[in-house]
């Protein structure tokens, strides 16, 4: 049990590593017109996506937030969304390349500070579960590739869609496509949804309701499915993050086109 975890939290660091530095590599190719396009995170331009980064890692080093009243912006409609506009709000007259480099020095300070971490210490996940840091990792992977993608496609530099944070992101985010269905979608007992992801990294989840109600993984798989549900993989990070509604997407659907529609409908697992 103890290896796993610390292969887990070795495999987790490195993924979360790796989309890091690939944002960090995107910085420097970025103009002063780029800094403050807006993503797809609501109320958020590609230079508040570098400095919620930065907020998050250094919280996780031990660093004090700012001390700063946040406004009433339209996009902050929570007190969690209101912790993690501090961070960001604090950096908005600072210079985009500034705020790359904070996270470049950020990032530094994780790394040397991660080895001294158990992966198999316990904590509670953002998710609000009990956990790993050795999850929490993933957690961290998964976080950071989806605001790297919200940047490239702001910018228009695609680029790292094969990361092995989207892995990290599948093993958080795939696991609540039964209740995508069964609760959300409301599919009826009975009834079962193949999700085909295209990559690289390519995915895929069959997911049966049973006679409870409940959605759980189809075993064994019909050999027709209510709906199916096909589409690449920057199309599933965009609906299950919440980054757009299904109209702005392609997505190749076969079998109960209502359904599918609703299935669609409430993809987001995250914002």
């Amino acid at each position: 049990m103890g290896e796993t975890v610390q292969a887990d939290m070795r495999a987790n660091t490195d993924a979360w590593e790796q989309t890091l530095r690939s944002s960090l590599d995107l910085a420097a190719t970025l103009d002063a017109a780029d800094w403050d396009r807006p993503t797809e995170c609501p109320g958020w331009t590609v230079k508040d996506q570098f400095s919620h980064l930065v907020g998050i890692e250094r919280a996780l080093l031990g660093d004090p937030e700012p001390r700063l009243d946040v406004p009433e912006f339209d996009h902050v409609r929570s007190e969690f969304g209101r912790a993690l506009e501090v961070a960001v709000h604090a950096r908005r007259g600072v210079p985009g390349p500034e705020v790359a480099a904070e996270l470049a020095e950020t990032l530094d300070r994780r790394l040397a500070q991660l080895p001294g971490i158990d992966g198999g210490q316990a904590l509670t996940l953002p998710n609000g579960k009990e956990g790993t840091y050795a999850r929490l990792m993933a957690f961290r992977a998964m976080d950071c590739w989806t605001h790297e993608q919200d940047v490239r496609r702001a910018a228009g530099r695609p680029g790292n869609l094969d990361a092995p944070a989207a892995h990290c992101l599948w093993s958080i985010l795939g696991i609540g496509l039964p209740l995508v269905v069964a609760r959300f979608a409301k599919a009826g007992p009975g009834a079962s949804v193949l999700f085909t992801i295209a990559g690289p990294p390519s995915f895929r989840s069959a997911i049966a309701v049973n006679a409870d109600g409940r959605g759980v993984p189809a075993d064994p798989e019909p050999a027709e499915f209510t709906v199916e549900l096909d589409m690449d993989l920057e199309t599933y990070l965009r609906l299950a993050a919440g980054r757009c509604a299904p109209e702005a997407v392609a997505v190749r659907t076969k079998g109960d086109p209502d359904l599918a529609s609703r299935i669609l409908a409430n993809m987001a697992l995250t914002t």
